[in-house]
């Protein structure tokens, strides 16, 4: 009897292609601006970054165009220490969620520029956006976020404001 097969190999590919609603090309669009936008839930006043067209919570329709900060919080956050195929990132790096200001709902980014231990709910973090020559219509014109230095947020001031 031969040995069992342990594993096997295969390379696989995904390719596809995004088409945006009107919401997320608002949104896209004032990226290559260097703005953050968001809408307002016209129900519970929630503003949602990104833009989605619809409050998650209520299930209306959102249209009301609110422009955000580029620093907030950090709510949550995991400290990465396998490679990614492809990526430039070396590990251990710290992809977080971050509650801009302005903003009741997180944006997931990098966080960078402090040792992945010294991360924490409630840091104060601000963008670091690429040279402005090379902006273009992708949440990647912020290459990373990095400590402001402020003192931390309260926890509360970011708990329970988020959308499912």
């Amino acid at each position: 009897m031969e040995d069992p097969i342990q594993d096997i190999t295969t390379p696989i590919r995904l390719d596809y292609q995004y088409t945006a609603g009107s919401a997320t090309a608002k949104f896209l669009r004032g990226l290559k601006q260097g703005r953050l936008l968001g809408q307002r839930c016209p129900k519970c006043a929630k503003v949602i970054v990104p833009a989605r067209g619809a409050c998650a919570r209520c299930g209306v329709a959102t249209e009301e165009e609110v422009e955000v900060a580029d620093r907030g919080t950090v709510t949550t956050f995991c400290v990465v220490h396998i490679p990614v195929p492809g990526s430039e990132i070396k590990p251990p790096f710290v992809c977080a969620t971050i509650q801009l200001d302005g903003a009741d709902i997180g944006c997931f980014h990098l966080v960078s520029e402090v040792s992945p231990d010294e991360v924490r709910a409630g840091m104060r973090v601000q963008a670091v956006w690429k040279p402005r020559e090379e902006w273009d219509h992708t949440f990647e014109n912020i290459r990373y976020f990095k400590p402001t230095g402020e003192p931390d947020a309260e926890l509360e001031d970011t708990r329970g404001t988020g959308h499912a």
